[in-house]
């Protein structure tokens, strides 16, 4: 997730920072959100797995992501790419409110 995950979702999240203009920036974005997609393929790994509901739901939800950014960024779309933030972060809270112990949890609704 650290050496992945973080660098490749920043490029997405922060992409007003330095929005690409040249040919080359916009190959290194549309590098950074495959690598985000792909990055939601390897959790789906055998080896990686942790059960079958959530973590593979998850899991998709970043890969769904990813593909939106690569999309926007291959027809070189900067409000494409801003417009798939809301749902990469989503896609995080998502997985860490499933699987990180120390992530705050919404409570839960009573009956």
């Amino acid at each position: 997730m650290v050496n992945i995950i973080y660098p490749t979702s920043d490029a997405i999240f922060y992409v007003d920072r330095n929005p690409p203009t040249t040919e080359l920036q916009w190959n290194e974005l549309k590098n950074q959100a495959l690598m985000l997609a792909e990055s939601g393929n390897l959790l789906l790994m055998p080896s990686r797995l942790r059960d079958k509901g959530n973590w593979v739901t998850d899991s998709k939800l970043l890969v769904e992501a990813g593909a939106d950014a690569y999309k926007a960024a291959l027809a070189k779309d900067i409000e494409g790419v801003r417009a798939v933030n809301d749902k990469l972060y989503a896609s995080c809270v998502t997985c860490h409110m499933h699987y990180r112990d120390d992530y705050p949890k919404y409570p839960k609704k009573k009956p």
